[in-house]
């Protein structure tokens, strides 16, 4: 089980979904959590797209096997559902694996978590980026002939 906010996808988020399943050898399935609009707001900015959108986006990639909107009042309850052998934590996410474990463990829930250590560098390799760049971007008028 991986989880994350996923707002504006690119290639760090496939790499650290990649990687997840790599943890549960051959005919691991990934379940993916998003993080609800609330806690996104939360913990870092309001979304840019809403948690339904995110779903679907990360629900396209291949290494995908199911994905899940969050709770809001039960932050462990798809994990009580699903019950995964292990949960990946991303390279940029601030949880701390040791407390996550014992948080969950707590719950009667003996998953193994696990920090994705590496991380592939890309020039836009965070949504915050993103959105950075395209603040500072001047656009021509003519880019947006065609927006609705």
């Amino acid at each position: 089980m991986a989880s994350g906010t996923f707002d504006i996808i690119h290639p760090g988020h496939a790499f650290y979904l990649e990687e997840a399943k790599k943890l549960g050898g051959v005919d691991a399935e990934l379940f993916v959590v998003i993080a609800t609009d609330k806690t996104v707001e939360k913990h870092k900015r309001v979304p840019i797209m809403n948690q339904e959108q995110r779903a679907e986006m990360i629900s396209k990639l291949r290494v995908v096997d199911e994905v899940f909107v969050g709770d809001e009042t039960d932050p462990f309850k798809i994990v009580k559902e699903k019950k995964p052998d292990i949960i990946a934590i991303g390279p940029d996410q601030k949880f701390s694996p040791e407390k996550l474990q014992k948080q969950l463990n707590e719950i009667g829930l003996y998953c193994k978590v696990v920090k994705i250590k590496d991380y592939k560098k890309f020039e836009l390799d965070s949504s915050c980026k993103i959105i950075k760049k395209i603040k500072r971007t001047h656009f021509d008028e003519k880019v947006f002939e065609n927006c609705e």
